[in-house]
């Protein structure tokens, strides 16, 4: 019984922060519609002038981890989800660089924690047709370090901002641990 109520206690926080999330998203979205509204103006004018720097935040949720040491579904006996903030400086229409730091929470029946804090420098690439190619190196808190190529898909475009989804696939090593793999997707809004 104790277990049962420590897990829907778990759930209730990974809901609540995925509703804060996701509410401040939808206000926040709202009020750049109005002014889109207001303007009336199409974004397909708007000219760019390089360097440009645009913000970003996200979610990020490892889905599936494979590694020797053994696979992991992220859920099972406990979920992490990452909240990514970065800042993308781009050079010119199709290269740029990025710089991310992503606090991981970790969910279970003991409670929820930071478990991890990494850092997310990379390079991005406008493949075209609202794709972008990143490659990131990875510096992890926990002591692992590695690299992720994303796949990065804008599917909506405002006057001040763009919302889009990614998959990731990062891949680790270090800390006494064998090497892993985890693939991963991420939504976000840029700015």
């Amino acid at each position: 019984m104790a277990g049962n109520l420590n897990n829907n206690f778990s759930m209730n926080k990974i809901f609540y922060t995925l509703s804060f999330f996701l509410l401040s998203t939808a206000v926040y979205c709202q009020s750049v519609s109005s002014d889109t509204l207001k303007n009336n103006i199409i974004t397909s004018t708007i000219t760019h002038s390089y360097p440009e720097v645009k913000g970003y935040i996200a979610l990020v949720v490892p889905i599936y981890t494979f590694s020797s040491d053994g696979n992991t579904l992220n859920g099972k006996s406990s979920f992490v989800i990452g909240n990514p903030w970065g800042i993308n400086i781009w050079k010119s229409k199709r290269f740029g660089f990025s710089f991310e730091f992503t606090p991981f929470l970790k969910f279970d029946n003991k409670g929820s924690k930071v478990s991890n804090v990494l850092f997310h420098p990379g390079v991005l690439y406008r493949l075209g047709h609202e794709y972008t190619f990143i490659g990131r190196l990875a510096y992890e808190t926990s002591g692992r370090y590695g690299f992720t190529p994303i796949i990065n898909k804008v599917f909506k475009r405002t006057l001040h901002n763009t919302f889009y989804v990614a998959a990731l696939l990062p891949v680790r090593f270090g800390n006494s641990h064998e090497p892993s793999i985890t693939l991963g997707f991420q939504f976000g809004i840029g700015f």
